[in-house]
Parts: structure tokens; C-alpha cells; sequence
């Protein structure tokens, strides 16, 4: 993929929800929720500062990340559905 996000953005591809709950019943399409987890595929350069110095982000590609609900632009590129969202939206690291 040729994308690289701007400053401060990261772009994620989301990672498949769950089939099956943990008591053995499956959940229908209709029924699921988006995940919230997702991987890192690119980062942008990071953040500069008002002195002009680039503080490099705390995420690289290929992270496991946790982000909110609500978080991110959702995108179509190459066919595959991907988010950009800023750093400051990501929760944590799974590590």
C-alpha cells in the first residue's frame, strides 16, 4: 500500500469481530458490534513541535491497538475498509 498518514495519524485496519460468544452461540452479522481492536498498518511522522522539532509517535506499524468507540474516519482504499485516526485516539497497546 502506497498511503502514509500526516503529523499525527495513524492508519488501522480493524480486526475481525468474533464468530461465536464464549458459551458456543453465534452472533449474526446484524447482530455485531464493531471491534475496537485493531492493527496498525501506517503512521504518519509525528507531531512538531512550536520550536519546530518532530516528536515521533509512540505507535509503529504492526501494533495491536485498542481504540474508542467512535474513533477515527472510516476509508476505502485498495478495496479494503481501513480508519485514520489521531494518536490521541488510541487507548493503549496490546501487548
Amino acid at each position: 500500500m502506497t498511503f502514509r498518514p500526516l503529523h499525527d495519524r495513524v492508519l488501522v485496519r480493524r480486526v475481525e469481530a468474533e464468530e461465536k460468544t464464549a458459551g458456543g452461540i453465534i452472533i449474526p452479522d446484524t447482530a455485531k458490534e464493531k471491534p475496537q481492536e485493531g492493527e496498525v498498518v501506517s503512521v504518519g511522522s509525528g507531531t512538531r513541535g512550536e520550536d519546530g522539532t518532530i516528536t515521533p509517535l509512540d505507535v509503529k506499524a504492526g501494533d495491536k491497538i485498542l481504540f474508542g468507540k467512535w474513533s477515527g474516519t472510516e476509508v476505502r482504499l485498495e478495496g479494503e475498509d481501513l480508519l485514520i485516526m489521531k494518536e490521541s485516539d488510541i487507548l493503549g497497546i496490546v501487548g
